[in-house]
């Protein structure tokens, strides 16, 4: 390759101008490193895939379907899927129709699509503080402006979003959500915020974006309903707030498959947007799916792969107990993938201290990538879905090395600039 290439000025479109990679995605580089545990990336659990139940549907959407699983599709996903998605959306407490949803390549997707859906340039999303952070690139992308709202263990502080809301100069045009088992936060938000939430979006007229990826994934407490299904009871909510979900986290991320359900009207600008960008998800990947789906495996297996999650969960929370004991605070997460921590002591900061765990062979993620803005530099996403329970109690042995290494390192600079330096003779 030609390395003045990299001299070149192409003049690139202002929104890529101060955008940069995901954190993430550049330490999964590392995980793949021999010996690294990697406590970073959000990746479901291998073993949990249903390997055989997923060749059977494969073998039979070829045997059965060849032709249409290997031709063009609809935009707004195939007839076939989207009626298996509305049995699953069912069991989650939210009785919609294939006519509402469009279907995604992944929850992404929906996530940019409602970016270009509603915003223009200089618009204002309320995001959660922390955030997703894929969430924040993209918004950052369609160059919107973020106002950032704190989460607590309840999920967003909507009695502090309705302050801002009725005291705004300029009122935002989105409210971006995990509410369910939130990343990174882990927190779920409260059946009364949720109710007020919606509230607050009919009356101040701004869309809600509920990202849904991991609800299925509850270890404790009890389930509670999508923002779509709480709508129905509120006047009004329905046309303010639309719902992304995924196969990824519960079936597995290479399928690539996710839905939106919107309000018509957007309904139909998202599957228009979706037109420009890919035509149409995977029919392939989208007849598996559907033929996977209407197996009842999936059904099936939710009780195992729960457990398993919740072993994990339990795991790591054991071995911040056993290794860090008092040097991080945390509510352990109900469900999901992730455990938000900060450092008791503020002055350690998450992204150098991950300069000496590397050595030691374990990655996370520095909690200051989550923030839209001001970031908060001792906090810490600690991912437990990949590794095993031994995995999980060795990487944070690494963690609690690695951070002894970083005061010992810390203490030796500051003797080192602190001693009266001995003059030499000329």
């Amino acid at each position: 390759m030609n390395t003045n290439q990299d001299l070149v000025n192409y003049n690139v479109a202002t929104r890529m101008r101060n955008v940069s990679s995901s954190a993430i995605r550049d330490l999964l580089k590392h995980a793949s490193e021999p010996g690294m545990i990697s406590l970073a990336g959000g990746l479901p659990a291998p073993d949990l895939f249903d390997l055989e139940g997923l060749s059977q549907a494969s073998a039979e959407v070829m045997r059965d379907i060849p032709v249409s699983a290997l031709q063009y599709g609809v935009t707004a996903g195939s007839p076939e899927l989207r009626k298996s998605l509305v049995t699953l959306m069912h069991t989650r407490g939210a009785s919609v129709d294939a006519d509402d949803m469009v279907v995604t390549t992944g929850s992404q997707q929906g996530i940019d699509l409602m970016a270009r859906v509603l915003l223009d340039a200089g618009d204002i999303v309320c995001v959660e503080r922390p955030s997703y952070l894929a969430a924040i690139q993209t918004f950052a992308l369609a160059q919107a402006k973020f106002v950032g709202v704190e989460v607590d263990d309840h999920g967003m502080d909507v009695d502090a979003l309705e302050i801002m809301l009725d005291t705004c100069a300029v009122k935002p045009k989105m409210i971006y959500t995990v509410a369910t088992f939130a990343n990174p936060s882990g927190a779920t938000m409260s059946l009364e915020r949720r109710k007020k939430l919606l509230q607050l979006a009919v009356k101040h007229q701004v869309f809600v974006v509920e990202d849904d990826p991991y609800g299925e994934l509850r270890s404790s407490g009890h389930t509670l309903p999508p923002l779509i299904a709480i709508a129905k009871d509120i006047p009004g909510a329905e046309a303010w707030c639309g719902y992304l979900s995924t196969l990824s986290k519960i079936l597995a991320p290479g399928f690539r498959i996710g839905w939106m359900i919107l309000p018509p009207a957007l309904r139909n600008y998202a599957e228009i947007a979706k037109q420009g960008m890919d035509l149409h998800t995977s029919t392939f990947t989208q007849a598996v799916a559907a033929r996977y789906l209407d197996s009842g495996r999936l059904y099936e297996r939710l009780p195992s792969i729960r457990a398993s999650y919740k072993e994990r969960n339990e795991a790591l929370t054991n071995a911040l107990q056993r290794h860090l004991a008092g040097a991080l605070d945390y509510v352990q997460p109900d469900g999901g993938m992730f455990l938000w921590a900060k450092w008791t002591d503020a002055s350690i900061n998450s992204a150098a201290l991950l300069k000496y765990a590397l050595p030691e062979k374990m990655i996370f993620v520095p909690g200051e990538h989550f923030y839209a803005d001001a970031p908060v530099r001792h906090a810490i996403r600690l991912s437990f879905a990949t590794p095993t329970p031994k995995q999980l109690d060795e990487g944070i042995w690494r963690l609690a090395v690695a951070v002894d290494k970083m005061r010992a390192a810390s203490a030796s600079a500051s003797l080192s600039s602190s001693t009266p330096q001995i003059a030499r003779a000329a």
